[in-house]
């Protein structure tokens, strides 16, 4: 099978294609510009937003014949060996795998020699909080003096796990989590593109779940279809996601004291064969969008929520006959039995009982209004 999944189809190949991250590639672009870019690169943050892709397109800027360049031409012959993977000046070094002090050993000798077809050599250790601690310091004195026709680019997802010496001789770029609304917007080129016909509730869903990583995304873009999933409920149906509205309704349930309808919701989840630890999550961020906009409205909070502007007009109609009390204290008690829903080992039981309790308290009403 000849099929190229979506994270590697519309993996960024210049600059200008990373989104999100343009404090990085700008600063990285300028460096090229100036001919000052550093030789000792750390690159850290959340799991598919760039890190790697970056690299490799640094890589190439470097060593393009027609560069060193603030992009990568993408059709030279350096640029297409290193796009394929199959330069032998750019390496990729898994650090999970290659963490022992035996494969930097290796590595420091194979650096001495000059580079056979690009203009620099370039070593990418991903996952480099892998490493040993042996094998870090093995690394300390190549990294304060490395060979002119040497760079290293490090990526990794745990910065607080690099050695502090090994970290004051890089150069470190930390890269962001993706907004749900940017990354919806991105999600909907790709969807136009690729003729999907993908609704655009739909496409917020897969934004708000991916939790800020492109590659998340797009492996769910990919599941919704190869399912043939259209709209925000088939969407959830193939992923196997609670939608707002039952989110709506056990909200309205729990502020009404109606202990029945939400014990009901509570087993359709579970038949669904939902997970109720991230049901109980998307419960806690509901009510908290719901203190948000109680407190701001609807203009003010629309910027703050992982919501469309339907669901933020109609919440804000259920949320008019509670005051910002009730929304406050059902919110600090979900947080406080979110931790003990996670740990035990009948969670649906768990979340049963909370609820119970939550159905069971009154009404907080403001002092002001008590004392008028």
């Amino acid at each position: 099978m000849s099929y190229l999944v979506l994270a590697r189809k519309w993996r960024p190949q210049t600059f200008g294609d990373v989104i999100g991250q343009s404090h990085v590639t700008r600063t990285l672009q300028n460096a090229l510009k100036n001919d000052c870019l550093a030789h000792a690169l750390l690159f850290s943050g959340p799991r598919g937003v760039g890190k790697t892709s970056v690299a490799r397109i640094l890589a190439k800027a470097v060593n393009c014949e027609s560069g060193p360049a603030p992009d990568p031409c993408n059709k030279c012959g350096v640029c297409r060996e290193i796009t394929a993977g199959s330069s032998i000046d750019v390496q990729e070094i898994d650090g999970a795998s290659n963490r022992g002090i035996d494969e930097i050993r290796q590595l420091k000798e194979n650096i001495q020699f000059l580079p056979t077809r690009c203009r620099h050599r370039i070593y990418i250790i991903d996952e480099v909080h892998m490493l040993t601690k042996e094998a870090f310091n093995a690394l300390l004195k190549t990294l304060e003096e490395p060979p002119s026709h040497v760079y290293f680019i490090f990526a990794t997802t745990e910065p607080e796990k690099i050695p502090a010496t090994i970290h004051s001789r890089c150069q470190h770029y930390e890269f962001r989590r993706l907004g749900t609304a940017e990354l919806a917007d991105h999600l909907g080129k790709i969807v136009q593109t690729e003729g999907m016909g993908l609704q655009q509730d739909a496409m917020l869903l897969l934004a708000r779940e991916a939790e800020g990583s492109v590659r998340d995304s797009l492996s769910l873009l990919d599941q919704v279809a190869a399912y043939g999933a259209t709209s925000l409920k088939e969407v959830c149906e193939v992923l196997g996601v609670v939608g707002t509205q039952v989110l709506e309704e056990l909200a309205v349930a729990i502020l009404e004291s109606d202990v029945a309808k939400a014990l009901r919701l509570i087993d359709d989840v579970y038949s669904f064969g939902g997970n109720i630890q991230k049901f109980t999550t998307d419960l806690v961020f509901f009510f908290r969008n719901l203190v948000v906009l109680k407190n701001l409205g609807p203009e003010r909070a629309v910027t703050l929520m992982d919501l469309s502007r339907e669901d933020v007009d109609e919440f804000s109609s259920v949320i008019s006959k509670y005051t910002a009390h009730s929304f406050f204290q059902v919110l600090d008690a979900l947080m406080k039995g979110q931790e003990a829903i996670y740990r035990s080992t009948t969670p649906k039981l768990s979340l049963e009982m909370l609820v119970i309790r939550l159905c069971s308290m009154k009404e907080v009403v403001g002092i002001d209004d008590l004392l008028g």
